[in-house]
């Protein structure tokens, strides 16, 4: 039997880099919310060992280093099964896509060996997956902390804005983004004041607040230009999601500009929804 799944991208409303911890890893502290760009992830049994990976990208690999396999090496079951990823989701680009299919599966197999298993242990498991699957494992809005997996649910944005994404051409490398942050004085944003109008459901007030200190070490050509832009035209809000290079704006649903122009080079647009979900069975 088939197991199919939407896997819900994200962006980050807010983002800031809290400090280095002693492994090397850094402490975050983000507001992210669900958006329903997604890709569409299938899991079922196969009569065969080990794991095989389909991708409709022929550039995405298909062995264990996917975040797929690694899924389901986390979760114990690394046999007789068959995996089909349908990307829509654009790859290194802040926006979740490889966190969402681990996600995916993982919900697939406690769905398909135990499903009584606890929301938090498989929390727990997709924690040693990745960093941003346990959020792409709860979906909605939240807080996101220590490396990102430690979650406080905050009210969903709601249908009433519409969110447009961009994936410029050009890419972010995450580790030297992260580097070059450890170099400078970050100005850093007003995360318990964004978090109070979160929980208050106060979007127009938390929007002002909102910013992601990898846009002060970013070099994404456009970026500035993107910002003003859409801000002139009427968005409420305009960023970079995660370390890059995806970029977005957010709008009162019905204000957003028929033809907009981006400011850079880019291979593919995107107008979205907030979702609470961040896997949701078809």
């Amino acid at each position: 039997m088939k197991h199919a799944y939407r896997a819900y991208a994200k962006i980050n409303l807010l983002l800031d880099v809290t400090g280095k911890l002693p492994n090397g890893y850094h402490s975050v502290a983000m507001i992210m919310q669900s958006i329903d760009l997604h890709d569409t992830v299938t899991v079922e049994a196969a009569g065969r060992p080990g794991v095989g990976i389909a991708c409709d990208l022929p550039y995405i690999p298909t062995d264990r280093r996917n975040i797929a396999w690694k899924a389901c090496e986390a979760f114990g079951v690394t046999d007789g099964l068959n995996i089909t990823l349908e990307k829509r989701i654009p790859s290194q680009a802040g926006l979740g896509g490889g966190s969402a299919d681990a996600a995916a599966v993982l919900t697939a197999l406690r769905d398909m060996f135990k499903p009584g298993m606890p929301d938090g242990e498989l929390l727990a498991i997709g924690a040693k997956v990745g960093a941003d699957v346990p959020f792409c494992l709860t979906g909605g809005c939240c807080l996101a902390e220590g490396i990102g997996e430690l979650l406080t649910s905050l009210p969903c944005l709601p249908d009433g804005y519409e969110i447009e994404v961009l994936k410029p051409s050009a890419g972010v490398n995450t580790a030297k983004a992260y580097a070059a942050l450890d170099t400078i004085a970050l100005r850093r944003p007003q995360t318990a004041q964004a978090v109070g109008y979160a929980r208050q459901s106060d979007w127009e007030s938390l929007f002002p607040l909102c910013e992601n200190v990898f846009e002060q070490v970013a070099r994404l050509p456009g970026l500035a230009e993107y910002r003003r832009g859409r801000l002139e035209h009427g968005a409420l809000l305009a960023r970079m999601t995660g370390s890059g290079s995806a970029v977005y704006s957010i709008w009162r649903a019905g204000t957003m500009p028929a033809a907009l122009q981006a400011p850079m080079v880019c291979e593919g647009s995107f107008i979205c929804k907030p979702t609470q979900f961040g896997v949701e069975e078809i």
